[in-house]
């Protein structure tokens, strides 16, 4: 029997746009409220409300998951607008590529305390609200958390801690009856590293597939968690290399 999400409330980092803004889409349209956030707070409340007009069901929040205090701060809004936390979903990344002799210190670091120390901060302000709703957690990590590539050295080695991190928070945190996931997409039709979507990303995963994925995990029997989910395009393009 499929869970009923209406009423649920769900935290979205990086849902000003791509994967994340696809999920709200997707939550939002099961009745859900959400709680989306990046690092402008104009942008992500201006992006709320075009999500959701009447200002009832979703609201924007600033916060740069590199800072701890930004996560906490933020969940404490989520609390004050909804009263709850159901889902917390780390989905807000960077990525910088080039040969390692080349990448940078700052890009290095960027990356790390972004996509990695970022998806602690959110889960370490999000347990305890998750603790009392049995609630579920949910990281947006990347093929390239097991699949390494020339130029990408250091978003590698964060995605791969990413799927690390998440599998063994899974275990940590299954007594409590929070269920965890970690989503592990292919190429992905987004802003992300520049990139301006377009109709030459037609073969790429959608944003709103992984909204309609959140869904199926958010509405399977609980007696069952799908902890690694690897999507890819089913076909990629010709003569492009792709995950």
């Amino acid at each position: 029997m499929n869970q009923n999400l209406e009423g649920k409330v769900a935290y979205i980092t990086g849902g000003t746009k791509g994967i994340g803004h696809g999920i709200a889409q997707a939550l939002l349209a099961q009745g859900m409220k959400v709680a989306i956030s990046g690092r402008n707070e104009a942008e992500a409340q201006k992006v709320a409300e075009e999500l959701d007009p009447s200002g009832t069901n979703c609201v924007g929040i600033g916060s740069d998951v590199s800072h701890i205090k930004n996560e906490m701060e933020a969940v404490e809004k989520v609390i004050s607008k909804f009263g709850k936390l159901d889902v917390a979903i780390a989905n807000a990344g960077v990525g910088h590529f080039s040969p390692v002799d080349k990448l940078q210190d700052h890009e290095w670091h960027n990356m790390i305390n972004t996509n990695l120390s970022g998806v602690f901060h959110t889960l370490k302000a999000s347990v305890e609200e998750l603790k009392k709703t049995e609630g579920y957690y949910i990281t947006l990590a990347s093929l390239a958390g097991t699949n390494f590539f020339e130029n990408g050295a250091g978003y590698n080695a964060t995605k791969f801690g990413v799927v690390g991190f998440t599998q063994a928070a899974m275990l940590d945190l299954r007594k409590y009856n929070i269920k965890v996931s970690t989503i592990m997409p292919g190429s992905v039709a987004t802003h992300f590293a520049n990139h301006t979507p377009n109709e030459s990303d037609s073969w790429k995963i959608q944003p709103e597939d992984i909204g309609n994925l959140v869904v199926d995990l958010l509405q399977i029997n609980p007696r069952t968690l799908p902890s690694k989910i690897e999507v890819r395009p089913t076909q990629p393009s010709s003569g492009k290399l792709s995950l």
